[in-house]
Formats: C-alpha cells, sequence, structure tokens
C-alpha cells in the first residue's frame, strides 16, 4: 500500500477568504515503510502572510519571492500523489486549501486525484479521547522526537507524522498474513472432533461473587456512573 503523509503551511487561516498555500510537504511510504521518495515545494503565494501565520512558520514574503506559484507545480504535485492514500493531520484544513488552488487552476477537487484521505486528528481523537492531539502532544505521547520543531515546516511535519502514524498503528501488521503462510499452515491443521467434549461448567462462589461485584462498583464510581451494566439496572 502506497501511502503519503502531507503537509501544508499557509498565509493565514482563510482559503476563502484569500490565503494561498506556500509550502507542501510530502512523504512517501510503502507497506510500512518510508521510501525516501519525498516531494517538498515552496510556492510564491502573491500575498503576504497574516502576522499570526508567520509566528508559526516563520517563511518570509522576502524569501518566497522567487519561488514558483502553484500553477507551476500542480501537475509534479497531482501526479505524484495520484492514485495514493493521503495520510493528513487535520485534513479538512489542508485539503481545503489544496482545493482552493485547484479549483484557482482550474482542476478537480483534491480527492478526485486521490485514493483516499485519513486524517490522524480524528484517529488520535478516537484513541486518545478527551487529551490533546496536536502533532506535538502526539510527539510526546509516542516517544518521537520532534526536537527540531522549533517552527512549522511543512516537510518536517510530515516526517514527525509519518512517525506518529507508525506508532499509533503499530501491531495492526501483526494482524496481516501472507496468503502463502494461510495455505501452509492450513496443510499442517490436524481434524479434531470436538462433539463428544464436554467443558465443565464452574459457578463462581459467594467470595468471588462479592469481590466482582466490589471491581464493579469501583469502576462505575471513576466513571461518573456511567458504565453500560448499570444502565436500566
Amino acid at each position: 500500500m502506497r501511502q503519503i503523509f502531507l503537509d501544508t503551511e499557509t498565509t493565514g487561516l482563510s482559503a476563502d477568504g484569500g490565503d494561498r498555500v506556500i509550502e507542501i510537504g510530502c512523504v512517501e511510504m510503502i507497506s510500512r515503510k518510508l521510501t525516501g521518495n519525498n516531494k517538498h515545494f515552496y510556492l510564491n503565494p502573491g500575498r503576504e502572510s497574516h502576522e499570526e501565520a508567520l509566528k508559526v512558520h516563520g517563511i518570509t514574503n522576502e524569501f518566497l519571492k522567487d519561488k514558483p506559484q502553484f500553477p507551476a507545480v500542480v501537475d509534479e504535485l497531482m501526479t505524484y500523489l495520484a492514485g495514493a492514500e493521503i495520510v493528513i493531520h487535520n485534513a479538512a484544513f489542508d485539503v481545503g486549501f489544496l482545493n482552493k488552488e485547484l479549483e484557482l487552476v482550474g482542476r478537480l477537487k483534491f480527492k478526485e486525484f486521490v485514493a483516499s484521505v485519513t486524517d490522524t486528528l480524528v484517529m488520535a481523537k478516537e484513541m486518545y479521547p478527551g487529551k490533546r492531539n496536536s502533532l506535538n502532544a502526539l510527539c510526546e505521547r509516542l516517544e518521537v522526537d520532534n526536537s527540531g520543531r522549533a517552527l512549522h515546516g511543512a516537510l518536517l511535519d510530515a516526517e514527525l507524522l509519518a512517525d506518529v502514524y507508525i506508532n499509533m498503528t503499530r501491531g495492526q501488521e501483526a494482524l496481516l498474513m501472507e496468503v502463502g503462510s494461510n495455505e501452509v499452515a492450513r496443510e499442517n491443521v490436524i481434524a479434531v472432533d470436538l462433539r463428544a467434549f464436554a467443558p465443565p461448567f464452574l459457578s463462581a462462589n459467594e467470595q468471588e461473587n462479592l469481590a466482582h461485584e466490589q471491581v464493579l462498583t469501583e469502576i462505575d464510581k471513576s466513571s461518573g456512573g456511567k458504565t453500560y451494566w448499570r444502565v436500566g439496572c
């Protein structure tokens, strides 16, 4: 499976309000291994960055003035992304900006070029409800070294996101089995007739029931009375 971890930096927060993309970073991973086939673009947005945005990414207008504009790189970028699963942290933001850039050059929407878009912010909120789930917070929680991230940068953030994603999905590869190994395993299976086997049924004694009830009560207390097994009781 080919995955591209993508991040952008922009002149501000509103694509519809005229803000533009100034940096795009892409990191390629195939079968959970980084390939080194990455893409990185700085773009001349044709406008100045907002002061607050400049504090975040530090990319000055002076630095960008000799960089290409989006129409000059759109073919290379979309050919590179074509058919891949795109992984983005807070995908609505980046995809919204990329859609606006594509609209301005008369192209189809971003999702028309790619296989799918995965939002790691959505994943993180499901995995860690009620916790901070920014990229920095996830790096800290998952022990990903982000000491070089003094300012936001699209390529660096895409690289960090790839590491975060690997840690967030660690163990899933153990659920994936090669077809060939399955076939070998089937050849070595010995059929056993279990129809005549009657497993013993052991009931909990009074002391065990009391201990079990005490544990359930403690869990119920910790959750503020929201445990499912108390519903309807």
